[in-house]
């Protein structure tokens, strides 16, 4: 059956001869449970955000609040709609003959699974590049990033990633009921199709382009602070230091591990065409590993900040008995000061000695 050129049969050709046997209670576990998770955790930054968006008004901080915001939307939306349609696949026992005749259902999924799946992660490089020039380039950050600019760019960063959705249908061709009869997405079973084979290549390639622009981006944030560190030679940039450096490091292991299975398990089908032997347990799984990086997503980028960063040290320095760091260190939040910092350091005196002091005394 030649399913993407019949869309009122679209995808029930894998209703047929399915070797995909997941027990039906483990999986309704785990779409509940992905689902409260992640809409649990989002609620929780949003809050946060606007808390904070109402505490710090600075220009510097705008840029990012705002991207943040973004992310976190998008990610709360993501686990409520695809959430609610995995939920409601299971009610009605996975029956895809009876609710989708019209394929309505499956398109709307899939073009759900690819706009929620790309955009975090679209909206992430775009974050790491925010964060690159903030620290790099303040003075440019400063005039040139604005909160306009920043709503433009998150603007085209979603309308791309809905065009890139929308490809399929634009194109007459119609997302798939997979194997598992749990989701929808690119035809993944007896890919002959050169069309086909774009689609998941496409998805795949630009998944891994986000995640080496943020790779390089924090790379290059994180030796510019360093640098800094130790240009300076003072202790009092060492807090905000640490904090960045564990931000940074979060933010490249959790994408890369969360979405790196997935997009490779696409890649292969891609290129291997008819031949590839991926299973369904197998896509299940690089699946639901992709979806805990929405769920991680606020805490890697809001919740794991200065204060929690205080408690972690306290619990430790008082485990261990080693004092590493001193507390009063906090006092600057680690955008504004990094701002500072890299300002000071490509000043033209910076090169004889950077005395620190005064940004202690602007921060109180």
């Amino acid at each position: 059956m030649n399913s993407s050129k019949s869309p009122g049969l679209a995808g029930f050709g894998v209703l047929k001869n399915s070797t995909c046997h997941t027990e039906k209670k483990i999986s309704v576990f785990f779409s509940i449970i992905f689902m409260t998770a992640g809409i649990l955790s989002n609620s929780l930054a949003i809050v946060i955000l606007m808390k904070a968006y109402q505490r710090f008004r600075q220009k510097s901080k705008a840029s990012f609040l705002l991207l943040a915001s973004g992310l976190v939307v998008t990610d709360l939306f993501g686990h409520l709609i695809n959430g609610a349609i995995a939920v409601f696949v299971y009610a009605s026992d996975k029956d895809w003959i009876r609710f989708n005749q019209s394929n309505i259902l499956c398109s709307v999924f899939g073009i759900c699974m690819v706009f929620f799946g790309l955009c975090p992660l679209f909206l992430g490089s775009v974050m790491a590049v925010e964060r690159c020039i903030g620290v790099t380039k303040p003075i440019f950050h400063s005039t040139k990033m604005t909160s306009r600019h920043v709503k433009m760019m998150l603007t085209m960063v979603c309308l791309f990633a809905v065009l890139i959705a929308l490809l399929p249908i634009l194109r007459f061709r119609t997302y798939q009921i997979q194997a598992s009869r749990t989701w929808c997405f690119y035809k993944t079973e007896h890919v002959e199709d050169w069309e086909d084979r774009f689609y998941l290549l496409l998805f795949s390639c630009l998944g891994f382009l986000a995640l080496a622009i943020s790779f390089l981006c924090n790379a290059v944030t994180g030796i510019t602070l360093l640098r800094v560190k130790f240009k300076s030679q003072q202790r009092q940039g060492r807090s905000h230091h640490f904090e960045m450096i564990i931000q940074l490091l979060a933010i490249m292991c959790v994408s890369c591990i969360c979405w790196s299975p997935f997009l490779v398990t696409m890649a292969r089908i891609g290129i291997n065409e008819g031949r590839s032997k991926e299973t369904c347990e197998t896509i299940l799984f690089s699946l639901r590993m992709a979806t805990w990086n929405q769920i991680l997503d606020p805490w890697v980028y809001i919740l794991l900040r200065k204060a929690v960063l205080k408690n972690l040290y306290k619990i430790t320095s008082g485990c261990c008995g080693v004092h590493v760091i001193n507390l009063h260190m906090w006092e600057l939040s680690s955008i504004k000061n990094s701002l500072k910092v890299a300002a000071i350091s490509e000043s033209p005196g910076s090169s004889k000695q950077i005395n620190l002091q005064p940004l202690s005394s602007m921060g109180q």
